[in-house]
């Protein structure tokens, strides 16, 4: 059974930095992309960076400059180096991953159960 695993999230000052990492474990043939979305109380949920197999990168506007996704491809894991945050970044971020569970076998959508990341004083 796939599982995506996130950590790293906490309470942290505005101007402060976390690092989030989302672990992907199971019969994994090959992950095609990861993403990081968050939503925040009250709103819908947003997308926020993605990461193909190839290392190509994605931001949306509001974080773009501000955070930094990257991706250890051996371990299957996604990072979200967030610098710089703000109090509207506050949110429940999950992870996102497309993936095959074998050479021939169609990609699927997983998602990980979220961690929550508080931006305040």
């Amino acid at each position: 059974q796939v599982q995506l695993v996130e950590s790293g999230g906490g309470l942290v000052q505005p101007g402060g930095s976390l690092r989030l990492s989302c672990a992907a474990s199971g019969p994994i043939f090959k992950i095609s992309f990861m993403e990081w979305y968050r939503q925040a109380p009250g709103k819908q949920r947003e997308w926020v960076a993605s990461i193909i197999s190839g290392g190509n990168t994605n931001y949306a506007d509001s974080v773009k400059d501000r955070f930094i996704i990257s991706r250890d491809n051996a371990k299957n894991t996604v990072y979200l180096q967030m610098n710089s945050l703000k109090p509207e970044d506050t949110a429940v971020y999950s992870c996102h991953a497309r993936l095959s569970l074998s050479s021939d076998g169609p990609y699927g959508s997983y998602w990980g159960q979220g961690t929550q990341v508080t931006v305040s004083s």
